[in-house]
């Protein structure tokens, strides 16, 4: 899976341990979502250009880098998605968000767009589509169909957790566009949840399980 990247981090994997707990409230759970995104998108951004500047200090000048112009765009897949845009925020404070409002038939298991919202500039963006779930990959998969659509080309995917049925989706219909997941379950069971996953994050997160 070249494509794909799992995150390993000591750090990552014990806050990722208390979001599975089922027993963990909605506050605590939320505020997990958040940090894991944060830390999931320091290693994300990684590849980001960057152009060497002159700085003066107190004391001389340092020769120093920064992020080489490049337009990001965070694009939340609601609704939980949105979980995990403060903590990438705070991260990136300059960066623009996107919204893409896709819910799952729950007979077909196909993706519904119910709302659709970009920068301007979005084709000049480099994207990072956000969702703690990749299970059957329908949804990330449509959403990534729909920024292509508005002319996006540099477009990654990151998920909390995701399973080997969504990767293979996203893998069939976006080779180019590579995955970040903080853990790789399992399988789906008969209903399309991730297993051993953490239930529905849209709903722990929100409390409306």
């Amino acid at each position: 899976m070249s494509n794909v990247v799992v995150f390993d981090h000591p750090l990552i994997q014990h806050k990722l341990s208390v979001l599975r707990d089922k027993n963990t409230s909605v506050k605590v759970f939320r505020e997990l979502i958040s940090e894991i995104a944060k830390l999931m998108c320091y290693e994300a951004t990684r590849d980001l250009p960057l152009e060497e500047i002159k700085v003066e200090t107190p004391v001389a000048v340092a020769t120093c880098h920064r992020i080489s112009g490049k337009k990001l765009a965070i694009v939340p897949i609601l609704r939980a998605g949105l979980g995990m845009v403060d903590g990438m925020v705070d991260m990136m404070p300059n960066v623009k968000v996107g919204h893409i409002g896709l819910f799952r038939d729950p007979t077909t298991h196909e993706p519904v767009k119910y709302y659709y919202k970009m920068p301007a500039d979005i084709e000049e963006r480099d994207i990072i589509v956000v969702d703690p779930m990749l299970a059957t990959g329908g949804s990330a998969s449509a959403a990534i169909s729909f920024l292509k659509d508005d002319g996006a080309k540099h477009i990654k995917l990151m998920c909390v957790i995701g399973c080997p049925e969504g990767i293979a989706r996203i893998q069939k219909d976006h080779p180019d566009v590579n995955i970040y997941v903080a853990a790789c379950d399992e399988c789906l069971n008969e209903n399309c949840y991730i297993v051993p996953g953490l239930g529905d994050a849209g709903d722990r997160i929100f409390g409306t399980k």
